[in-house]
């Protein structure tokens, strides 16, 4: 039996389901990419149907970014966790979707840090509610790479992610 192939630890990817197959693109092999290029990736909206593609950023397995155009093309934003301000693309998601973020007591004696911010119903045309994302999203015992991967589970698309992904 061979290993899994590795998988990067930062990564930007563009999730769709045409023809009702799920289909997973690589746009950035790090998570430097600004915010404007991850929206352009979204497309037009309306013009891949619905429920509409949505782009995925993990950032150095830390936290994640979610980004969905919503009804009337406003894009639709989550964060994995609202506190990595020191982070550019965190930060910038954070001002860009107004997402709040209250510092304080964030970082107590347990070392547990941050929360999810913004919609926690980005996926819930998948077929995955608020819910059922938030427990994903406020385990303290997995990275952001983890967290995409039990999602994309959930979702179906967890093999076109790995293979998107692999080193």
């Amino acid at each position: 039996m061979s290993a899994p192939p590795e998988t990067r630890q930062s990564y930007a990817v563009r999730v769709s389901r045409p023809a009702l197959r799920w289909k997973v693109e690589l746009l950035a092999a790090d998570a430097s990419d600004e915010l404007p290029v991850l929206e352009r990736a979204l497309g037009d909206p309306g013009a891949e149907g619905w429920p509409p593609p949505f782009v995925v950023v993990v950032d150095s397995r830390l936290y994640f970014v979610v980004l969905r155009h919503g009804p009337g093309g406003m894009v639709r934003a989550l964060i994995s966790d609202a506190t990595m301000l020191e982070w550019v693309l965190a930060a910038e998601v954070v001002e860009r979707y107004g997402i709040g973020v209250d510092t304080e007591g964030v970082f107590d004696d347990d070392d547990e840090a941050g929360w999810p911010g913004g919609d926690l119903d980005v996926l819930a045309d998948d077929g995955l509610p608020a819910d059922e994302l938030r427990p994903i999203v406020t385990a303290d015992d997995l990275w952001a790479d983890e967290m995409v991967q039990r999602i994309a589970e959930r979702l179906g698309f967890a093999d076109e992610l790995a293979a998107a992904v692999a080193l």
